[in-house]
């Protein structure tokens, strides 16, 4: 949830932009400018960036940076402020040749400024990011025993995200409801963006992520959080009804639904290809009364490694100890057990509330055979 910049190397010859050949002249002429003011920056590939037809304006951008350097120089009086007449002759044979790319770049470079300020005018805040998104949806189903009513309605959100240091994210997200899902009889095909049709703005996630050192990353949720928060669902459909997959059975293997709500994780980077997710969350954990809070109720603590051998295949091995007072509320009813202990001669229409105690684990892969096609599974 946070980003490290990437550094920009110093170029300390220009004979290292392999862009421009070394035996033109003003190769030459800016080379001796670079490496006698210290003025050109470039890339860490040593390479002028951008297509050929870019390389001019390349080329005066850095004779325009040197050009600067000299004027502070004479500015301030340094030692290497005093130009011999032949470096002057070069100078100004440089800036007639580069002239029209020169002028060019000055009006990109005020233009940019403009629409910068532009923006700044414009944007919603300096640290905060608003983001939103809305589902609008037809829903209907056939069948006996079900809510045949063809439905319409939405599921709006406004995700609020703050940073302090610019590593850090503090995740605040507004949700309303305004879609009924329809009762068909298992669970197995309830939708991931259906609730109850409050219409009501409320927050729905409340989440700070932050940096540990280098390869961890810390994440507390006071709401809504989830194990995506701290561990990869290794799902490529996992677009939380957003995108991808439309049911929740579809989103993401049915074990990560009984870890969520509030709690902390963390998610550590042994390398680019190795990772441990760690996490314990509990539902009620803001009840003080009995049979709840932080310890006292339902809770789910998980613990996951994920290995990526290869940039396209990614595998999941999970542990998750839990203890719920309801069913997950996905896949099919006899793997929701609170329904089938409540009555199992009708745990089809049943609502599962008797409180169940499980030690799950997973084995999760994603496996990208081709730019458009991802063969995915998991199991339990």
């Amino acid at each position: 949830m946070g980003g490290n910049a990437t550094a920009i190397a110093q170029v300390n010859s220009v004979s290292q932009l392999r862009d421009i050949a070394p035996g033109d002249w003003a190769f030459s002429a800016l080379r001796n400018l670079v490496e006698r003011y210290d003025c050109l920056d470039g890339y860490p590939n040593r390479t002028y960036q951008g297509n050929r037809a870019l390389t001019r304006y390349e080329f005066a951008a850095g004779l325009n940076a040197c050009m600067e350097q000299m004027e502070r120089l004479i500015t301030t009086g340094g030692s290497d402020s005093n130009l011999d007449p032949n470096e002057l002759a070069s100078i100004q044979k440089l800036l007639q040749e580069f002239e029209k790319e020169l002028v060019t770049l000055g009006t990109r470079v005020n233009n940019l400024e403009d629409n910068l300020s532009q923006v700044e005018a414009r944007q919603f805040s300096t640290t905060t990011k608003l983001e939103g998104n809305v589902i609008f949806a037809a829903i209907g189903a056939s069948g006996n025993n079900v809510d045949q009513q063809v439905t319409f309605g939405h599921r709006t959100r406004l995700n609020f995200d703050a940073s302090f240091t610019g590593e850090d994210n503090l995740r605040v997200r507004l949700q309303a409801d305004g879609l009924n899902a329809p009762d068909i009889g298992t669970p197995q095909g309830a939708l991931a963006y259906a609730d109850t049709a409050t219409n009501n703005f409320a927050v729905d996630a409340l989440v700070y992520a932050f940096p540990l050192g280098d390869k961890t990353e810390v994440a507390i949720a006071a709401n809504a959080g989830a194990s995506d928060d701290f561990a990869s669902t290794i799902n490529a459909l996992d677009g939380d009804g957003n995108e991808g997959a439309l049911t929740a059975f579809g989103t993401r293997h049915p074990i990560y639904y009984q870890i969520e709500d509030k709690g902390i994780g963390i998610n550590h980077k042994f390398s680019d290809r190795v990772a441990l997710g760690l996490g314990y969350m509990a539902a009620e954990a803001n009840n003080p009364e009995s049979g709840n809070g932080l310890f006292n109720g339902s809770f789910g603590s998980m613990a996951q490694l994920t290995l990526t051998p290869t940039d396209n295949l990614e595998l999941g091995f999970t542990y998750l100890r839990s203890y719920r007072q309801s069913d997950t509320g996905t896949g099919s009813n006899l793997s929701n057990f609170g329904a089938f202990t409540a009555d199992p001669n009708n745990f089809v229409s049943t609502t599962g509330s008797v409180p169940i105690s499980s030690d799950s684990y997973g084995i999760q892969a994603s496996w990208q055979l081709h730019d458009n096609f991802i063969l995915g599974g998991w199991g339990a």
